[in-house]
């Protein structure tokens, strides 16, 4: 799934996302909990505003973001 994504430079200049619209709801990006870095493609465990948590993924030859997972929050 094709993503709109705001993002920021990271710390190490690396683009990191802080909310995304999944439709016409806006997501902020809580917590990135994990990342995976790579030449094509850099991967983003995030925990979300929503409590769910997300797997993005960002390309940067082609500068597009894709959500890979999607986990419910816990239920109690």
């Amino acid at each position: 799934m094709e993503l709109q994504v705001e993002s920021t430079p990271g710390l190490h200049g690396d683009i990191e996302p802080r909310a995304f619209l999944l439709g016409s709801r806006r997501v902020d990006v809580i917590d990135i909990l994990d990342r995976w870095l790579a030449l094509e493609h850099s991967y983003f465990k995030v925990a979300a505003s929503d409590g769910a948590t997300y797997i993005l993924r960002y390309a940067g030859a082609s500068r597009e973001w894709q959500m890979k997972l999607y986990k419910a929050p816990e239920q109690p």
